[in-house]
């Protein structure tokens, strides 16, 4: 028997936002590609339908809204959402005085290998001048970041993968893993067959890659940056708590 078209092609357009908005995280991602295809609909809907959601919070729907609205926008659209929010739609607060505005519109654009290079260079500068000097940042100095900058680069990275990568993305695939690095290595495609996968060349840097894939954390140190980081009370609630990821 020939199956009728998709639902979701039936409804008329505030209604497929509403329906998006509304449902929950699995059927959200059975919804994107409808979505996309009527995009050119949704645009001027959009706007209104961000106004009425919470920037300071960490729901990927909202971040996909943003980046559907700006591939799509035309030039009058476009420039009043930046005049509207000039720092990003996401709400990214720092105790130490951190912009993180060039890095919310890389990944906004899905210029994810942009987006975890400076990643790493605010963690150099969140652990301090030596670490800015070396290059790099040691598991000691991680206890001194402040806990709302490490949420809000794991927030932002969050909001903006459709849930696919971020610090506690990284942290749930540890705990659906039993706590083991190994497994969790070749999970994130950090490791195959047994040998680190090559930066950056090797590194799939799309929002197709394996969840958790990104940020990367230099696991040629071993394990003791990424503990450290996953342990911070910055991070730690936003994973502990959580169940084993949806894929999409």
């Amino acid at each position: 028997m020939l199956s009728g078209p998709p639902v979701s092609s039936t409804l008329r357009s505030d209604e497929l936002l509403d329906c998006f908005l509304s449902a929950s995280a699995r059927q959200q991602r059975s919804l994107i590609e409808a979505l996309e295809a009527r995009a050119g609909e949704l645009t001027p809907l959009i706007i209104g339908r961000l106004a009425q959601m919470d920037r300071s919070g960490d729901s990927w729907s909202a971040g996909f809204l943003v980046q559907l609205l700006l591939q799509r926008a035309n030039s009058d659209q476009e420039q009043d959402f930046w005049q509207r929010h000039p720092q990003g739609w996401l709400e990214a607060n720092s105790g130490v005085g951190q912009d993180y505005t060039i890095l919310q519109r890389h990944l906004i654009d899905q210029e994810f290998e942009a987006a975890d290079r400076l990643t790493s260079e605010h963690l150099r500068q969140l652990a301090g001048s030596e670490a800015m000097r070396r290059g790099y940042v040691y598991f000691s100095e991680v206890s001194s970041m402040p806990s709302l900058d490490l949420e809000s680069l794991d927030r932002l990275w969050v909001v903006y993968s459709r849930g696919r990568f971020g610090f506690s993305v990284q942290g749930r695939l540890l705990l659906a893993c039993g706590g083991k690095w190994d497994r969790l290595w070749q999970r994130l495609s950090w490791k195959q067959d047994g040998v680190w996968t090559r930066y950056p060349g090797s590194f799939q840097w799309s929002i197709q890659a394996p969840e958790g894939h990104m940020p990367l954390i230099n696991q040629l140190r071993g394990v003791r940056l990424m503990d450290a980081l996953l342990s911070h009370p910055g991070l730690a609630p936003r994973w502990q708590r959580q169940q084993e990821p949806v894929g999409g």
